[in-house]
């Protein structure tokens, strides 16, 4: 008993010394979070970083709506998971990795999120045009006691063998090109229902590597900076934009609360994987046009039923390696 109880003496002395360092050292350097209506300078920053925030895409009343809906969806999924095992690791769960639709899209929240123009008319300028649709609608959350480092990763490779997966089409047999080479293929918009501090787990954004060939650093090898460089202070009502190839990852989520990041990703108009669908065909009708155009190849017929749940599987060991 006095060995346990000094353990947990230890334990709780260096998560105090971690909360206290990420406290004055967390939060990338530079970090702009700009107005809805900064559509240039958020084009040049996504082009730039692989990433940009912007404020205020959500008002005080679907913050609160999503806010509530995340959360219910996170107690519903953890109940499935009394040791917190996670699927993205420890404490740690994506949305659409839990849902038996591999989708969110039966939530009324995330069609919500379909239904914001400010959103869609920066994702239109990145692309250069509006003819893109939703790839998917997941995003993750974790929990208090989520105390690792998520390897730093991409969401996006190259080809591999369709048994092994279903997303990564891009080949090019001459090996020229890789995905590195060409503009943005999906973005994936990362909606803020909390204030992100250094504290509950925001994510760490390494500017610039959308395009990079080197290796991405393991845990053993990722430079200090890199674990500081995580996307906050970021008020509740933001998006964060991402191009998917640049390097992200998890942190550990020192405080008390839920930290949630619900997300819809949308293809560049000339690229396309797999699509599942989503949305009942009911929930689909009750869409604005616009919203129906996005999300026309997630439609359920309306002749079938949804199968709507949740279930607590691994995702892929690259992104629940400890630290």
């Amino acid at each position: 008993m006095a060995g346990t109880h000094l353990y947990q003496k230890r334990l709780m002395t260096a998560l105090e010394e971690q909360r206290a360092y990420l406290t004055a050292n967390g939060g990338l350097k530079g970090l702009e979070v700009l107005a809805a209506t900064e559509v240039e300078r958020a084009v040049r920053l996504f082009r730039r970083d692989g990433f940009v925030v912007i404020a205020d895409v959500l008002d005080p009343d679907q913050i609160a709506f999503l806010r509530n809906g995340v959360t219910e969806v996170a107690h519903e999924i953890i109940a499935l998971d009394r040791a917190r095992d996670g699927n993205r690791g420890s404490h740690r769960y994506s949305f659409g990795g839990s849902s038996l639709t591999r989708s969110m899209l039966h939530r009324p929240e995330w069609q919500m999120l379909l239904e914001l123009p400010a959103v869609l008319a920066i994702i239109s300028a990145i692309f250069e045009s509006e003819n893109y649709m939703l790839r998917s609608a997941s995003g993750d959350f974790c929990l208090p006691g989520a105390v690792n480092y998520q390897p730093l990763h991409s969401d996006m490779r190259d080809w591999e063998n369709d048994d092994a997966s279903p997303f990564s089409a891009f080949h090019d047999p001459r090996g020229h090109l890789t995905t590195r080479d060409l503009p943005c293929p999906y973005i994936c918009a990362n909606f803020i229902p909390f204030d992100q501090t250094p504290l509950n787990g925001p994510t760490r954004q390494i500017p610039g590597s959308q395009h990079s060939r080197e290796p991405i650093p393991t845990l053993k090898d990722e430079p200090e900076w890199m674990r500081l460089s995580t996307v906050c202070p970021a008020p509740a009502g933001s998006v964060q934009l991402r191009d998917v190839r640049a390097w992200h990852g998890g942190t550990p989520n020192l405080s008390a609360d839920l930290r949630a990041i619900p997300n819809l990703e949308f293809y560049a108009p000339w690229f396309r994987e797999p699509i599942a669908p989503g949305i009942s065909h009911t929930d689909y009708c009750n869409l604005s046009s616009r919203a129906q155009e996005i999300t026309r190849f997630h439609v359920a017929d309306s002749s079938k039923q949804l199968e709507i749940g949740y279930q607590v599987t691994p995702i892929p060991k690259r992104l629940t390696e400890p630290s």
